[in-house]
């Protein structure tokens, strides 16, 4: 009996109609971060295991997947599970996202970078998750990230660019959440959460849309948070209006008012976009250190991108800090949300020919419509037509021409719509 055999769990194959789509929508990200400046570099898949486990990425560093020295033995297998010490055997790991890579490439090359870098990565990340709606072990990511650059000119072209990649790919309705780590801050010293535990309770604090304020006030108690309000503090800064007049209310005390007015620059100067200020916002990767900013949609409780400034990270390689800020698209999460759209591509047509017609004469009127910019693909006539043009219409023709032994040139073709 045939066994079925499946990709492995989390991870997908894509047929040539859905793999079209995507590249297509790839090709339409790319197209839009290249006219705003940003250049496209290549990263490898794996990076040194330390670097992927030195407290930067929060919760990921969890789901990273290790790649194990070479020449391990059964017995160092034995003793790693022992000691409960697993990563000695590994040097390298999968990346479980394009910043740490990133980093490390200027850390790198930045001898041969300009002085403010806007950099483009589009490539495949690996993370061991529990597989769900929305949610795999190897997704590609869409990251835009300048370095060099301190002031929030940085943050305004990061998010005129995503912007403008939604805008072209048709997807509407999305907001963008902003907030501030130094907000953050505030608002757990504000609760008396110390210092040592700001980063596990910024963790926590990123579960609210998954736990909610009970469950998030919960784990916080866990951390020693005394504090017996947080649930409901968390829902008045979750639905409070944050747009704050000078004079009209006093602001909280522990709100950081540079960041906040920083913050409203930065809404003011996209016009056009939904922007709005969260003070909940997180962003759970450790490495983030002022303004953050993610991409919500009403139709879906899980973000669609996100991002914000690391300007600590590139100062681990190098020995000095270097200004950084980024912002992530999260393709495998928008791709299935993106009307198929047809403006643009060239026709593509499939000839349907008889099985005794001579190779060459087929290769003629293929060079021919190949040299007026179609797309061609050859079918041998079968019985079930129908079955053949259904199945080439899913993979992307738009046309189909009959070829006889009458054909003579690809003026006498006659072309007939599919779909």
């Amino acid at each position: 009996m045939a066994q079925t055999v499946t990709p492995p769990r989390g991870m997908r194959d894509f047929l040539p109609a859905e793999k079209a789509r995507r590249e297509h929508a790839l090709a339409v990200i790319r197209g839009v971060y290249a006219t705003h400046g940003f250049d496209e570099i290549e990263t490898p898949v794996m990076e040194d295991s330390s670097r992927l486990h030195a407290g930067l990425g929060g919760d990921n560093e969890k789901l990273a997947f290790a790649v194990m020295k070479r020449g391990i033995t059964p017995d160092d297998l034995a003793a790693a599970a022992a000691s409960g010490d697993a990563l000695s055997l590994a040097d390298l790991g999968l990346r479980y996202d394009l910043t740490v890579p990133l980093a490390r490439f200027y850390a790198t090359h930045r001898a041969a970078l300009p002085p403010v870098f806007r950099a483009i990565q589009i490539a495949p990340v690996w993370r061991a998750e529990r597989p769900q709606k929305g949610r795999y072990r190897q997704f590609v990511q869409c990251d835009i990230d300048i370095i060099g650059e301190a002031g929030p000119l940085a943050e305004l072209e990061l998010l005129t660019a995503t912007v403008g990649a939604l805008e072209a790919l048709g997807l509407e309705g999305c907001r963008i959440r902003l907030n501030d780590r130094r907000i953050l801050a505030g608002i757990l010293g504000s609760w008396g959460v110390p210092g040592e535990l700001r980063e596990r309770a910024l963790i926590t604090i990123d579960k609210l849309d998954k736990i909610g304020p009970d469950g998030v006030a919960a784990e916080l108690a866990t951390l020693g948070v005394e504090k017996a309000d947080v649930a409901d503090e968390l829902r008045q800064l979750a639905t409070a209006d944050w747009h704050l007049a000078d004079g009209v209310a006093p602001p909280p005390a522990w709100l950081d008012l540079d960041a906040y007015r920083e913050l409203m620059a930065l809404r003011d100067a996209v016009p056009g976009t939904a922007i709005d200020f969260d003070p909940t916002l997180v962003r759970g990767m450790g490495y983030y250190t002022g303004t953050i900013f993610e991409i919500a949609h009403p139709d879906h409780g899980y973000s669609l991108g996100g991002g914000g400034r690391y300007d600590h990270m590139i100062g681990r390689f190098l020995g000095h800090e270097v200004p950084a800020c980024g912002f992530s698209i999260g393709f495998e999460r928008i791709v299935d949300l993106l009307a198929v759209r047809d403006e643009g591509r060239p026709r593509s047509v499939v000839l349907v020919h008889d099985a005794d017609l001579a190779p060459a004469a087929l290769l003629s009127l293929k060079h021919e419509l190949v040299a007026s910019g179609m797309r061609v693909r050859f079918e041998r006539r079968v019985k079930n037509l129908r079955g053949l043009l259904d199945r080439v219409t899913a993979d992307g023709f738009d046309a189909w021409v009959p070829v006889t032994a009458g054909t003579t040139d690809a003026a006498s073709l006659e072309f007939r719509d599919l779909g």
